[in-house]
């Protein structure tokens, strides 16, 4: 009878042993076109994550008995020994496929094998990356929310000094009623502050942990998430152990909020830019931000602004380019979400807080020539919606017949037919309605000044002084409050790697 035999054990291709993957015989080009600039990006954004994450780990490693605490001392030595700024200048050799296995061998040296292969039990180069991320977006919403708040401020404290500033608001581009630099500034002050509530939401999603995930699947050792999840800072760990590997909703979510915040301040330059010009020239930006010409001396170019809206178009272009990065990978862990992509993902928003800050220092000395806006608004008949709206609420006519009296008192001043304001008046109320209307001359100037067509406006959140000053009141406070939650994320945070340092140096 036959004996079985125990299958041949596979042939071990030498080019997938641990040497070969974790940092020798990779083809020079490879390393050229990929791992020697990965090299260098992680070494700029992921390196001090990447030391917190392994301190924490082996915080709760110790804590959960998984390694002995002579071991953990002896490894968080080794920790201590690594020096961050010759890390940061240290070039791609080959010798180790990428930031985590360059410190995993400067771990090695300095507490041998044994004992420096316990630091990596119950987790994986996934999970570690997969928190890396989120601890360097987390970073980067609280940056962005911070300038965001500064051009918040920036434009409040513009809006507060020009509340009584007239101008001739526009609707599809052409003249269309008074409004004040107050209220205009005040609607991009609440869109910012909406703004600051998404990239907030956004890094509430983003501040879950997911270290414990391991490659996919978790561990069967008995770790401890919720103790890793504090000592670096989260909220909380994240949960299904598949998803916290392969989403990138999180991420999606505040890139998301940097491109409405990029599309809404854009709009709002195009506008000033527009103010700037000679033929507007409603806008005068300090000395410091401003550019002359090589060959024509009169020039001076409101080059800041201009700056400011390519650096924010740019900022959204490479927030699209992360989408469409992602767009139709596989739902698991990829490397399109990695490596190639978190550069990517950190200048939009490095760029979106450039072009926010150039914006807010811009503003900041930028002055308004209130007599032309004054004078504007005074042209082009855009008072008249006031002189319909006063013919309803003093002469009860509807507003229909109102509308029709003002469009042909306008019509006849547009076609020389005038004989003054109140004799026009009653000729044109006399067509329309078959009587006229009797105002003087004095009345109905009032009614068409600027100022009162701004004074009379008294609907919540509209230009009349009142309401403009509860506006600048609510939008403070609002600021205000999104201030705090900024100091207390940042204090929070502050707060847990001094808790880390703590428990790490008891071991």
């Amino acid at each position: 009878m036959a004996v079985a035999r125990e299958p041949a054990a596979p042939a071990i291709d030498a080019r997938s042993s641990s040497a070969y993957t974790h940092g020798m015989g990779f083809a020079p080009d490879y390393v050229r076109l990929v791992l020697a600039e990965n090299f260098e990006d992680a070494k700029r954004l992921f390196l001090d994550p990447l030391l917190a994450i392994h301190r924490a780990h082996l915080v709760m490693l110790a804590r959960q008995g998984i390694v002995s605490s002579g071991d953990a001392h002896t490894i968080r030595l080794a920790l201590d020994s690594l020096d961050p700024a010759a890390l940061r200048a240290a070039a791609f050799d080959g010798s180790a496929e990428d930031l985590y296995y360059h410190v995993d061998h400067l771990i090695t040296a300095a507490c041998g094998t044994d004992v420096a292969g316990r630091l990596h039990t119950a987790r994986s180069r996934n999970d570690i990356d997969m928190t890396m991320y989120r601890m360097r977006q987390r970073e980067a919403l609280l940056g962005l929310e911070e300038s965001v708040l500064a051009l918040g401020r920036a434009w409040h404290a513009q809006a507060a000094a020009n509340r009584h500033t007239v101008f001739a608001a526009h609707t599809h581009t052409q003249p269309a009623q008074p409004s004040t630099v107050a209220h205009f500034l005040l609607a991009a002050v609440e869109q910012v502050e909406r703004d600051a509530g998404r990239l907030e939401a956004a890094y509430r999603s983003t501040n879950h942990c997911p270290l414990g995930a391991c490659a996919i699947t978790g561990t069967g050792f008995p770790i401890d998430r919720d103790l890793t999840s504090d000592l670096l800072g989260f909220d909380g760990p994240t949960g299904n152990t598949y998803g916290s590997i392969a989403t990138a909703d999180y991420l999606l979510e505040g890139l998301s909020a940097a491109a409405v915040l990029l599309v809404g301040v854009g709009r709002v330059l195009q506008d000033l830019l527009l103010w700037s010009t000679a033929e507007f020239g409603y806008l005068r930006l300090a000395d410091g931000y401003v550019q002359g010409s090589s060959i024509m001396p009169q020039k001076r170019n409101p080059v800041a602004l201009e700056h400011a809206r390519a650096l924010a178009s740019r900022a959204f272009g490479e927030a699209l380019a992360v989408f469409a990065a992602i767009h139709n990978t596989p739902f698991g862990d990829i490397v399109d979400t990695e490596d190639d992509l978190q550069p990517l993902v950190s200048a939009a928003f490095r760029d979106a807080r450039r072009a926010v800050d150039l914006v807010a220092a811009a503003m900041d000395g930028a002055s308004f020539d209130r007599e032309r806006m004054a004078r504007r608004a005074a042209e082009g008949g855009i008072t008249l919606t006031e002189l319909a709206d006063t013919l309803v609420r003093e002469h009860g006519l509807p507003f229909g017949a109102a509308h029709a009296i003002a469009a042909r008192l306008s019509a006849d001043v547009a076609a020389g037919r005038f004989d003054g304001l109140a004799a026009s008046l009653a000729a044109a109320a006399r067509e329309v309605i078959g009587s006229p209307i009797e105002m003087t001359e004095a009345q109905i100037e009032e009614v068409l000044s600027p100022g009162h067509f701004v004074d009379v406006r008294i609907t919540p959140g509209g230009p009349a002084p009142a309401q403009v000053t509860r506006a600048l009141a609510d939008t403070a406070s609002a600021l205000d409050r999104r201030g705090a939650w900024l100091a207390g994320r940042r204090a929070a945070l502050n707060a847990a790697e001094a808790k880390l340092s703590g428990r790490c140096g008891e071991l």
